[in-house]
């Protein structure tokens, strides 16, 4: 008897996901606001001043209002990510207006972009080296297939100045993004070919001086539910 072996979801989903890429790269690059940043590795951009200056305090009041003790899949058990995080209301006029602004920039439909989260790194505080891709193998993957599938971009938006620490570290490029106020990082976590991208692993330094306030939205291969 000859037997069949399902292929992987990583597999059976990576054209879609490489098409993904295809449009948003495109655009990215034909826009003069936006920096790609040295690196071959991994797709990865800059935007100065995305966020103006009270734009950035008036998310930092909405962050502090939803912060708890930061949340991961495997329920924090390395004690791997020691911030306080929570999601901010997406029905509010000023949230919508802004995931309008990422969504135009990476031209990527609304309804495939997660609410943005917020996060609050105090001193000493970190998020150790992590993937924003899911673990297909991984025991929740059938649910968060049925929620949207894959993260295919992230997009990170940094709310404050820190005044040491909090950078962003991807150690196996390396490449180390230190927090500016009101620019936004977008990366695409998968590879050309459409596959989890293993080289996107990224860190968020511990904070030594300061407090670093970052916005996230992450983007799904399918509408997020």
């Amino acid at each position: 008897m000859i037997g069949f072996r399902r292929s992987r979801p990583d597999a059976k989903d990576a054209p879609a996901h490489a098409r993904v890429g295809e449009r948003v790269r495109a655009r990215l690059d034909a826009d003069p606001s936006v920096y790609r940043l040295p690196v071959d590795a991994i797709e990865i951009y800059g935007v100065a001043d995305f966020f103006t200056a009270e734009e950035c305090a008036r998310l930092i009041g909405m962050v502090d209002a939803v912060a708890r003790p930061s949340p991961t899949y495997h329920n924090n058990a390395d004690s791997g990510r020691t911030s306080y995080s929570g999601d901010v209301d997406p029905d509010d006029p000023f949230i919508r207006m802004l995931e309008r602004r990422i969504d135009d920039l990476l031209g990527i439909e609304h309804a495939h972009g997660e609410v943005i989260q917020g996060q609050r790194y105090e001193p000493g505080q970190q998020f150790r080296a992590h993937f924003d891709y899911f673990d297909t193998s991984a025991s929740y993957w059938p649910t968060e297939e049925g929620r949207g599938g894959q993260r295919t971009w992230t997009a990170m938006g940094y709310l404050s100045a820190v005044e040491a620490g909090g950078a962003t570290e991807f150690p196996k490029v390396p490449i180390s993004v230190p927090p500016q106020k009101g620019a936004l990082l977008v990366w695409n976590n998968m590879a050309r070919d459409g596959k989890p991208n293993p080289l996107t692993l990224h860190a968020g330094r511990p904070v030594e001086q300061g407090v670093k306030y970052i916005v996230t939205k992450w983007y799904r291969a399918r509408p997020w539910y």
